[in-house]
């Protein structure tokens, strides 16, 4: 359904989001615009791909609805943290006429939502947002419009400290928050969601909490013991990032074992953990608040279960078939190793610190040969 909105000058911007299109144009007749909706609709439920008319762009917001349409015609449509942030540059930047988008007006964009309680990680991901658009409008459809301003305004804000990179967690839960939430978990009689299991199993795996929620069992192959999880994230390419993931008993759990205690209660076809990922977080935020574990989220399993993993005496290039990242800079963010369990490795990997009473020993041994 095609929507209609006048716009200060007289002129109707129609609006067409149908079956994954998406479709803009600007009339100075709101009759010739619901003219074209009609046609470009009928084209969609053909299964043609009807014209997206640039015209000319005048201001940020015509290059924030081609940047949206382009995305979407080569499949690559925003997703709900995208697109939540490209409409919320609309209503704040999206009348702003491309002449004026200047390195003050981008300044003083940063200051406002500053202002406004938006902290410096946000107004950094805003500015690349609004980069990304403006350096797309130039390079594909060859618009009059320059990034410096974006990187020049990017330097003023992060001098007055309004821009800055995001910190990195480094939060590991300790063995005993592990055993209270998983004690709170199963002894929740109102819980009927297996959080225990599915949190057994993020620490077995290093799984994202919506990937444990997708992945199904006909993916499953038991001879190696692997699954297979589609769509990874990933940066670049995460539709069609599909990886085989080895089901391991490396960090105190077993995975596989895991998905044997699942196999009843999912009827062993369909999603293995057929639960919405989002009842699972808030049990866990719920398990968290209710035991007065602060600042724990359930991604932080992620962490700690790459952390075992590597504490298990596996290489950068095994972690990674576990873990699905491409990059030790990416990887290195997960493995939160604690110094302490040095100890512990040194000992599975049979090194003895020198001391005298080992000399004192060998001392003996060779006198008695």
């Amino acid at each position: 359904m095609a929507t209609f909105k006048q716009l200060p000058s007289g002129n109707w911007r129609v609006q067409i989001r149908r079956k994954g299109s998406y479709l803009s144009n600007t009339f100075r007749r709101r009759r010739d615009g619901e003219e074209w909706a009609l046609d470009a609709e009928r084209k969609i439920d053909r299964g043609e791909t009807p014209v997206q008319s640039i015209g000319n762009p005048e201001t940020f917001g015509h290059l924030i609805e081609l940047h949206l349409h382009d995305m979407i015609e080569v499949g690559k449509a925003p997703r709900r943290s995208k697109s939540f942030s490209m409409d919320a540059l609309n209503k704040k930047l999206g009348k702003v006429r491309l002449s004026n988008l200047t390195r003050e007006r981008l300044i003083e964009f940063g200051k406002d939502r500053w202002q406004h309680g938006a902290g410096a990680v946000t107004i950094s991901m805003d500015l690349s947002y609004i980069k990304t658009i403006v350096t797309h409008a130039a390079a594909v459809h060859g618009i009059n419009v320059s990034p410096q301003a974006v990187d020049l305004a990017r330097v003023a804000l992060k001098r007055l400290g309004m821009i800055a990179k995001s910190r990195e967690r480094d939060r590991r839960p300790t063995a005993q928050e592990i055993k209270r939430i998983l004690q709170f978990l199963e002894q929740n009689p109102r819980q009927f969601i297996p959080v225990a299991r599915i949190v057994r199993f993020a620490i077995a795996t290093g799984m994202r909490q919506d990937e444990i929620c997708r992945i199904c069992w006909s993916d499953v192959d038991e001879l190696s013991r692997t699954i297979i999880v589609h769509d990874r994230k990933d940066p670049r390419h995460k539709i069609g990032n599909d990886q085989k993931v080895p089901l391991l008993d490396l960090t105190g759990l077993d995975a596989w074992a895991i998905l044997e205690e699942q196999k009843p209660f999912s009827h062993r076809k369909g999603r293995i953990f057929p639960y919405n990922p989002r009842s699972v977080g808030a049990a866990f935020r719920r398990a968290c608040k209710a035991l007065k574990i602060s600042d724990l989220h359930f991604h932080d399993l992620r962490h700690e279960a790459t952390s075992r993993l590597f504490e298990a005496g596996l290489s950068i290039e095994q972690v990674a078939l576990v873990t699905g990242h491409r990059d030790w800079k990416m990887l290195k963010r997960y493995a939160n190793l604690r110094p302490e369990d040095l100890h512990r490795l040194t000992a599975k990997r049979n090194v003895v610190p020198h001391s005298p009473a080992a000399n004192e020993t060998e001392v003996t041994e060779n006198a008695a040969a």
